[in-house]
């Protein structure tokens, strides 16, 4: 993974989150849910990242907070990078 997820994280966000308006117009902190983004699109969202970063949130994770924001999630993806929530690179469980 690169050291800025946010370019991934977008383009994610543009396919799968279902908002309104293109994601890069975005501010990083603006809040995706008042965008237009619904809580089944954040589920949608959730497998898409974790399958664009080969990893997996756990459940204390997986709170409307987490994905409220490109910085949010952002955040979440650059600690679950740095501990062992990474998948193997056959993507089965660990």
């Amino acid at each position: 993974m690169t050291d800025d997820p946010r370019p991934t994280i977008r383009s994610v966000l543009n396919e799968r989150a279902g908002i309104p308006v293109d994601v890069d117009t975005l501010d990083d902190d603006a809040d995706l849910f008042a965008a237009g983004m619904t809580s089944h699109a954040s589920v949608n969202l959730m497998l898409a990242l974790e399958d664009a970063f080969n990893l997996e949130f756990p459940d204390r994770m997986l709170t409307r907070g987490v994905f409220s924001s490109v910085s949010a999630i952002a955040a979440a993806i650059t600690e679950l990078s740095a501990t062992d929530a990474v998948l193997p690179p056959d993507g089965g469980s660990r």
